[in-house]
């Protein structure tokens, strides 16, 4: 059930390669976002994907954003891209408050400020335009929360890498495990049991006929 869930999530949310190809910040350097290479499943693409997505879409926050920079930054740092792009789905409109807050708490700390998140919220939801924006740089709350969230997205980053790599591990360790064993029981299989089959086979066949 969580299997089917989190398939549905990632065919639901992860763009195609026809797409991001379509994508007028993509578009110059397709040719490299899309080589093979980057959408492999590997040991090592794979957790580089993880930790790339996680660090872009909680430092970003900005929808379409955050997609076109994990794609971009997946060829720097040879990750895989569909698990870049489609981690930075943890941050949505439901985690983002809890993440702005976090972020703020850690840059208030930091700093020893005592910035509100309710300007920076509205912001947001508001979808201000670029200049609101450049005038938000300028407060006392910008500071806070840039730290915060570039504080935030290193560690979960880094949280999101380990967990991935020993989840892969754990995966690869499990298959050697039971093709072992699967070895093993054939090995441990009588040597007269192994010579019945044929004839027992033949033996079904004459008989179903």
């Amino acid at each position: 059930m969580v299997k089917r869930h989190l398939a549905r999530i990632y065919h639901d949310n992860v763009p195609s390669r026809e797409s991001l190809e379509k994508n007028r910040f993509i578009r110059p350097v397709a040719h490299r976002v899309l080589a093979p290479a980057l959408w492999r499943f590997t040991r090592r693409s794979v957790p580089r994907g993880v930790a790339l997505g996680l660090f872009v879409g909680i430092f970003l926050l900005i929808p379409g954003l955050q997609m076109v920079g994990a794609a971009l930054l997946a060829l720097p740092v040879r990750a895989n891209v569909p698990i870049a792009v489609a981690t930075t789905f943890l941050s949505n409109p439901a985690t983002t408050p809890f993440l702005v807050g976090l972020s703020l708490y850690v840059g208030n700390a930091m700093l020893g400020r005592t910035a509100d998140i309710g300007r920076f919220m509205k912001l947001i939801e508001s979808h201000a335009d670029w200049h609101v924006w450049l005038n938000w740089l300028l407060s006392e709350t910008a500071p806070a929360l840039i730290i915060g969230l570039f504080v935030v997205s290193v560690v979960a980053a880094a949280i999101g890498y380990l967990i991935a790599s020993f989840s892969w591990r754990a995966r690869i360790g499990a298959k050697w495990r039971a093709r072992t064993q699967e070895r093993a029981d054939h090995r441990a299989a009588p040597d007269g049991f192994d010579r019945m089959l044929p004839g027992m086979t033949d033996l079904g066949a004459g008989g179903s006929r």
